[in-house]
């Protein structure tokens, strides 16, 4: 990959930031639209790896901050993050699955649409699930302390996007896959959506000088998810969008521009590092 740091080439670095989303992102997605509905495995696991690891390699050519590539005694509790929701996520496909199959003919989902629509709409219907839960686990204590661990970091990259509490990632999307399952939705066209959205919310999390320019304001994307994870609660309660920022303009917690400090986290992080200590740290009475 081209250093965009180099001085050989100046124009390099702009390049880099206003392509790096739409080069990775658009070909990814594109890939797994065309390759998802004729060979799932292990066609579209293999682009969402690939997605994956060029935003990780972009992350050292082209970092937001430097000392955010070093590693703060999260990188392999985050990979757990990562493999246990990837996992949920192929759980809830399996269920829609099974689901689908004892249904029959009673579907109200539009089968008939192409499948690049059902994604679409599958999608749809979980992002507005996620940004109203999302928006509810920072007010309501018992669904925060489930959510701390996802803003305890004191950095924020590509792996950041799916460090979750499992029961946390649960209460995320359960509407949103209650509504798809009542729908009779096409578990292909959310298992794509997922796809899709594992290779975003890597992009949203990066450490990646990168920008979407006049459109940043359309897709939850680092520049503007960034201000989510800003350490001062009073400032950090905004930009709740997963993919699309739509939901937070109309709920009135859209927040743009570039945000004023680079201490994300949490004041009092009292957080274990380690996975089998962040899962049981919600129930502890001493929880912040």
């Amino acid at each position: 990959m081209t250093n965009c740091d180099t001085e050989a080439n100046v124009h390099m670095p702009t390049l880099c930031r206003y392509t790096a989303y739409p080069l990775i992102f658009g070909g990814a997605t594109t890939a797994i639209l065309v390759l998802g509905p004729r060979d799932f495995w292990p066609a579209v696991p293999l682009v969402v790896a690939v997605a994956l690891l060029s935003v990780a390699l972009l992350e050292r050519v082209q970092p937001y901050r430097r000392a955010w590539n070093q590693d703060h005694g999260d990188t392999m509790t985050d990979v757990v993050h990562n493999i246990v929701n990837l996992a949920l996520m192929a759980a809830a496909v399996t269920g829609l699955a099974l689901l689908d199959e004892s249904r029959g003919s009673l579907r109200g989902w539009p089968d008939s649409w192409p499948i690049g629509l059902q994604v679409l709409l599958a999608g749809t219907v979980l992002d507005v699930s996620l940004y109203a839960m999302h928006r509810l686990s920072h007010h309501a204590r018992p669904l925060w302390r489930l959510h701390t661990p996802h803003h305890s970091p004191r950095r924020l990259y590509f792996l950041n996007g799916e460090r979750r509490h499992p029961l946390s990632a649960v209460v995320l999307a359960a509407p949103g896959l209650a509504i798809l399952a009542a729908l009779g939705a096409e578990p292909l066209a959310v298992q794509l959506w997922f796809a899709v959205l594992t290779v975003h919310l890597a992009f949203q999390h990066a450490n990646i000088d990168y920008s979407l320019g006049p459109f940043a304001g359309l897709l939850g994307v680092a520049e503007t998810h960034r201000w989510h994870h800003l350490r001062a609660l009073e400032t950090s309660q905004v930009n709740f969008g997963e993919f699309w920022m739509l939901w937070d303009h109309l709920g009135g917690t859209y927040h743009g521009g570039t945000e004023a400090d680079d201490e994300v986290g949490l004041r009092r992080n009292d957080v274990p590092p380690e996975y089998l200590a962040q899962l049981s740290y919600p129930f502890r009475t001493t929880s912040g």
